[in-house]
């Protein structure tokens, strides 16, 4: 429908050129200003800074712990970029991703570890890594070149799930002309013992000498894929992206893109595993599951499929999140920040806000004091982790003794009553809103605080949920317009 305030369609009248102010209006204000400031700068330069700061955090930071931190971040957006490539330029749907890390870390094991006794030059062994990970991008690609969407998806996830069976097995596996079983990758235990890297004599021994490692390398891969996207490849993968069917009319080989993306892909990942696998000073099967595929997925779709700047703030964003989702007083801090952030940017006008607040505050405090009047035994009154919010928490909800049962009862009751207020509307939606966000309280601080495990991917999944609803496209996706 169109909006009253504007003008409609006018014979004679074009359109982009009637609303040529209304384009190059500008936002005011500081942040505006400083974006604006920003963005004007080139890229290189933007990319620079970039660096330069984070190679600060090794000199400022108070321990190991948070620079592995940061390794472990930067890591993950190199997998990111990796993963980009294939999903976000080239619309290529990967679920095999993972297992070319794994692949080049267990490769990198094999050549530089006492698994058997050869030890080759770090300089020699990351380049033989990177293309034999590209080269079985390619080969894994072969037969799948025919295929989308998600029959593209199950040939992919079947790769990642034989890789994952054949590293746990393959540690009594019986050569040809050979009567005893040899042992390649060391089973469900791995090989350990993967030698430090060193380059020119400098051997990496420290976090914080990876921590460099990972950002040089960083700096080295960014450029290139960006002069790869920047390429006729690059373009070609990105109209394949929109439709293979009209990219294929207009000429384009792409089938030859797809095997392109792969290898692009997999030559990254694997040169990341031989990182991580010097870094851990091994390499095991668990190191590489679904939870990690599921990870680096997250971090580009939060930053936005297609973007470099976005899937780096994304693989930023999760895993710091993720780090601090650990231990109980940052999680809460996090959790409740998220709470007050969304009702901030969803619930509108401010009076319906500060109702909402007011009536959760009040709800929460007569549930409290009406179950220590009732059965004060079974409320123990201290929130793991303590801290202000701790406190402040252990006089709003109840702590049980004993959440197990009435906590999973809870967490059913709560995810119903979010499916009921998806269906109302107006102030039935605000009058429920106050009991929903006190039974969240509750589950929280209950069943998921004392369980980071579980805590973490459920904050992880609504946070991404709540995301895709806002801004579909990621942080710094672009928007696509279908055309019926």
């Amino acid at each position: 429908m169109e909006d009253p305030g504007l003008p409609g369609p006018e014979i004679g009248r074009d359109e982009w050129v009637a609303r040529a102010d209304e384009r190059l209006e500008v936002e005011t204000g500081t942040v505006a200003r400083a974006k604006r400031a920003w963005l004007g700068l080139r890229p290189p330069l933007r990319f620079g800074i970039v660096v330069l700061a984070a190679s600060i955090l090794p000199g400022v930071a108070s321990s190991d712990y948070i620079v592995r931190v940061g390794v472990n971040t930067i890591i993950y957006a190199i997998l990111a970029l990796g993963l980009n490539v294939v999903v976000g330029w080239a619309g290529v749907l990967d679920l095999g991703y993972v297992a070319f890390f794994g692949f080049g870390a267990y490769f990198y094991a094999l050549l530089s570890s006492n698994q058997f006794h050869i030890h080759w030059p770090t300089l020699a062994s990351m380049p033989v890594v990177a293309i034999a990970s590209a080269l079985l991008g390619v080969l894994i690609g072969l037969p799948s070149r025919r295929l989308l969407g998600d029959y593209l998806a199950i040939i992919t996830l079947f790769f990642a799930q034989a890789f994952v069976t054949l590293v746990n097995n393959a540690n009594r596996i019986t050569p040809p002309g050979h009567k005893t079983a040899v042992d390649v990758t060391g089973g469900p235990n791995g090989i350990d013992g993967v030698d430090d890297m060193h380059f020119f004599g400098l051997h990496v021994t420290t976090v914080r000498g990876y921590y460099y490692l990972s950002l040089i390398l960083f700096a080295l891969i960014v450029p290139a894929l960006y002069r790869v996207n920047a390429s006729r490849t690059g373009r070609a993968w990105r109209a394949l992206r929109e439709d293979p069917i009209a990219a294929e009319l207009m000429g384009m080989p792409v089938k030859r893109l797809k095997l392109a993306a792969f290898g692009f892909g997999a030559g990254v990942a694997g040169l990341t595993g031989t990182v991580f696998a010097s870094l851990q000073v091994g390499v095991f099967p668990g190191n590489f599951d679904i939870a990690l595929l599921i990870t680096i997925y997250a971090m580009v779709i939060l930053g936005g499929a297609g973007s470099m700047a976005g899937v780096v703030t994304g693989a930023v964003t999760i895993n710091v999140v993720l780090e601090i989702l650990r231990t109980p007083d940052p999680a809460r801090w996090v959790f409740y920040g998220f709470v007050v952030a969304a009702l901030l940017t969803w619930l509108r006008p401010y009076t319906r806000l500060l109702a909402v607040i007011a009536g959760t505050i009040a709800f929460g405090i007569v549930v409290h004091v009406i179950v220590n009047s009732v059965a004060a035994g079974a409320a123990r009154g201290l929130a793991p982790g303590g801290g202000f919010l701790g406190h402040w928490v252990d006089r709003w909800v109840v702590l049980l003794t004993n959440p197990t049962t009435i906590g999973n009862i809870a967490y059913a009751a709560m995810l119903l009553m979010v499916a009921v207020l998806t269906q109302l509307k107006g102030w039935w939606r605000v009058a429920l809103l106050p009991p929903t966000l006190y039974l969240t309280a509750f589950v929280w601080e209950n069943r998921l605080v004392s369980n980071p495990s579980g805590a973490r991917l459920i904050i992880l999944g609504a946070l991404l949920v709540s995301l895709m609803n806002a801004r579909p496209q990621g942080l710094f996706g672009s928007a696509r317009i279908e055309i019926a």
